[in-house]
């Protein structure tokens, strides 16, 4: 294998080595061999192409031609020309694809599924890195740039996997990219010829001794750089890891939250709105886990995980707070008071064995919670955390806590709260548009406490303001992400809860956001599951005796608290919701039937609920089949790309003509008798027999004559044209030469029949001659660019190059 061809195989193998970041995911992994096997196929374009050779623009575009027809074939071959050419049905068929490709990565979590539109960006990504690799690394022969467009790679699989791409991936990309280094090294130490050793030897004589070169044992400049880069890589590799990290927050592994024993130490988390809508839109609703309960109605039984107190307006999530070891009874809830009743209930939950994460699922609020591992307890948002590394895959844990059942008079005469909660609850940053607060003084005017607010703005969301749940829509939590969806009322369960809390907020009641899940579904052993799509978001609201109390904004989704709705008790509503709102019976603890949806509607995938399908902006008439334009255009390319395989035959086929034919020729036997050895000379390299241009035109002949195995008549017309050429060459008065159309006619012939059948076909379909028109292409572009590199005139010396390499290439 020669020196640039193992350096575009190391550069293939480079770009595949760093694409395995990319594998964590997705899955299933077939993309990774579509993705291989494709670029198997421009990478040896690019090594054909070469050797031709091309210029080095027209190398990197043949490559990258050629994998646009790979990527047709594989993701648009129904829609595309002849099943290969993109043409403009093609081009639409993939703008989609990416469109939908782009929506799936932002819908699904990680491992995402394989979709066309997930595939096509992957493939794509690796062909088009592999196209800068092999361009940067071969084409050009500077390998070293050629880690950024890898480091590139790595790097967005590392920014989209949790917890970064693992050092295992590392290790496989930094080992792609020192094989790429050293063939490089190896293929430049080889341009300097056969390296010696410094020692000498066994006594031999100077130059008789063992030596190594580049194609032997490893010699000692290449033994060295290996050992160099594989002491960088083990740096790489060591270093890191020696050094103290962050922890990973919601969804990934974190810190420790603290030493063993007593004392405290502090948690952080990370915003979970990527990941809870990643599950809202998972294609299968995967359990994540289940629980058995001694409540007597689980529509209120909500699993709650973490809290987002802190609000700054770029997001919320949760503050930084002490932890403490689980205590065995946890503090009674902030704010309760014995006048609310509530019932203790008892409930045994148990995790998936892949569902990892630091928050413990649990009722709120929870009393007491009997649980192995290592725990830490977060008392303001009471809820429990991992330490050293310690999450919630496969646990088994029993909680008692506590159903609170305020009614609404309680909730309407609950006097303020303390002005540190107050204070601390009630933060808006300064960044919040004002029509947020705006618009909930609007909605809440004419309540007349706190309670009768926070119910007209739960009724607002979900009833009357003409909001619709859509998991589509991206999610966001900052300011302008909630005035936006004020103003496009469009959005799932995080822009709801997020808004209605922004919105109390601005109206003195103090409020934060939880995340968790809703109760689940029930299972006729008795059991209730709780998977992917019960993940939830909602607001609580801070009430002084009753405390934090759960609101329901977000439409069809979850249950709509009791304490919401009036108290027929005798005592005046504190709010007065239309007849039309109010629920005709009791709710129930079983799911709702499915609505029918009208003709603007789709019904959700995830709920029971219509969702509107939003109308697309800027649509146009359809059209009736291509423009006048587009059928030109395919008018013209598809002849072009049924000629272009035939172009070598066409072209051999139209030479020969021409040089047997004499034309442009007129009287000179110099120039007639040279076409007809030229002639004589491409033929026989088609047959196989490469042109020798160091023999005279006599011993050529011979050497064809040799090779060829002719017969006595074609090797006598070999010959009879050779020594025509050697009159006109080098007698004073060349005596012309009759019947060497005929003479090279008859060697054609003689190799066609001593040729095998699949030479014959080779000859015919792609001469090996026909290289000479890449050269002459390839010399042409060289010159064009350097005329247009250079406003000077060419000077006497470089005119006797350009002339002296056109006849370098002609003989």
């Amino acid at each position: 294998m020669s020196g640039r061809a193992r350096l575009a195989l190391c550069a293939m193998v480079a770009t595949l080595s760093a694409a395995c970041a990319l594998l964590p995911l997705v899955d299933p992994f077939t993309w990774m061999i579509q993705a291989a096997i494709l670029l198997a196929i421009m990478t040896g374009v690019g090594t054909l192409t070469r050797r031709a050779p091309l210029a080095r623009p027209l190398t990197i575009g043949a490559q990258a031609l050629t994998g646009v027809l790979l990527l047709t074939l594989l993701c648009a071959r129904d829609r595309a020309i002849l099943g290969l050419l993109p043409g403009p049905d093609a081009i639409t068929a993939f703008a989609q694809l990416v469109r939908d490709g782009v929506h799936d990565v932002g819908r699904y979590a990680i491992p995402a599924p394989v979709t066309p539109g997930i595939r096509l960006l992957l493939i794509a990504g690796v062909l088009l890195i592999g196209l800068v690799v092999d361009a940067l690394a071969v084409t050009y022969r500077s390998a070293a740039p050629a880690g950024l467009p890898l480091l590139a790679l790595y790097s967005v699989a590392a920014g989209l996997s949790q917890g970064g791409a693992g050092w295992l991936w590392f290790l496989i990309a930094a080992s792609g990219y020192l094989l790429l280094l050293l063939a490089e090294g190896r293929d430049r130490l080889s341009q300097w010829g056969r390296v010696f050793g410094g020692t000498g030897g066994t006594g031999q004589g100077a130059g008789q001794g063992p030596v190594s070169g580049v194609d032997g044992p490893a010699t000692a400049p290449v033994r060295t750089g290996r050992r160099i880069g594989a002491l960088a890589l083990g740096i790489s590799l060591v270093v890191p890891a020696a050094l103290p990290s962050l922890g990973g927050g919601l969804l990934g592994p974190a810190g420790s939250a603290g030493g063993p024993g007593g004392g405290g130490g502090t948690i952080s988390a990370v915003n979970p709105l990527v990941s809870l809508q990643n599950s809202l839109n998972q294609p299968s609703d995967k359990e994540v886990l289940n629980y058995r309960t001694t409540a007597d109605n689980t529509r209120d039984l909500y699993l709650r995980i973490v809290a987002l107190d802190q609000f700054d307006g770029t997001a919320w999530k949760p503050s930084e707070r002490t932890v403490t070891d689980v205590p065995d009874e946890l503090p009674g809830p902030p704010g309760l008071s014995s006048q609310v009743a509530l019932d203790r209930i008892n409930t045994s939950i148990s995790t998936a064995e892949w569902y990892a994460q630091n928050w413990l699922p649990l009722p709120y609020p929870a009393a007491k919670v009997d649980i192995s591992g290592r725990w830490r307890f977060e008392p303001e948002g009471r809820t429990l955390v991992g330490d050293r590394g310690q999450n919630t895959r496969g646990v088994q844990y029993q909680v008692e806590s506590l159903q609170v059942r305020p009614t609404a008079r309680q909730l309407s005469a609950a006097p303020s709260p303390p002005a540190g909660l107050v204070r601390e609850y009630t933060k808006v940053p300064r960044s919040l548009p004002p029509v947020v607060g705006a618009t909930a003084r609007q909605v809440t005017r004419g309540a007349p406490t706190p309670y009768a607010k926070a119910v007209k703005l739960q009724e607002w969301f979900s009833l009357d303001g003409g909001f619709s749940y859509n998991t589509d829509v991206r999610a966001g939590s900052g300011s302008e992400a909630i005035a936006r969806f004020l103003e496009q009322k469009e959005g799932f369960c995080v822009h709801f809860s997020f808004s209605m809390a922004a919105m109390a907020r601005t109206l003195g009641i103090p409020a934060r956001v939880a995340v968790g899940f809703t109760p689940g579904t029930k299972q006729p052993d008795g059991t209730t599951s709780v998977g992917l799509k019960d993940a939830h978001a909602w607001p609580e609201l801070y009430f002084e005796g009753i405390g934090w109390t759960r609101f329901e904004p977000t439409p069809s989704r979850g249950s709509i608290p009791d304490y919401t709705y009036p108290d027929n008790s005798g005592a005046e509503d504190p709010v007065d919701p239309a007849p039309e709102q109010a629920p005709s019976d009791a709710p129930s603890a079983e799911p709702s039937a499915a609505p029918s949806c009208g003709p603007d509607q789709e019904q959700d995938g995830v709920t029971t609920g219509c969702v509107t399908t939003p109308a697309e902006s800027g649509t146009r008439p359809p059209s009736h089949g291509p423009s006048v334009l587009a059928a030109i255009g395919i008018a013209i390319a598809a002849p072009l790309a049924l000629l272009l395989p035939l172009a070598p035959l066409l072209w051999r086929v139209r030479r020969r003509s021409r040089r047997l034919a004499g034309d442009g020729f007129g009287g000179d036997i110099a120039a007639r008798t040279l076409a007809a050895w030229r002639e004589l000379l491409d033929t026989a390299w088609d047959f196989g027999i490469l042109p020798e241009e160091s023999l005279t035109p006599r011993r050529a002949a011979t050497r064809i004559v040799r090779i060829g195995r002719l017969g006595p008549e074609a090797a006598d017309a070999a010959q009879r044209v050779a020594t025509a050429v050697e009159q006109v060459l080098y007698a004073p008065q060349p005596q012309p030469a009759t019947g060497l159309v005929a003479a090279v006619a008859e060697v054609r012939a003689e190799l066609q029949a001593q040729a095998t059948r699949g030479m014959r076909l080779r000859a015919l379909v792609a001469p090996r001659s026909a290289v000479r028109l890449l050269w002459a292409v390839s010399v042409r572009w060289t010159t064009l660019l350097a005329r247009c590199a250079s406003s000077r005139p060419v000077t006497t010396a470089r005119r006797t190059a350009a002339a002296l390499r056109p006849g370098r290439q002609r003989a």
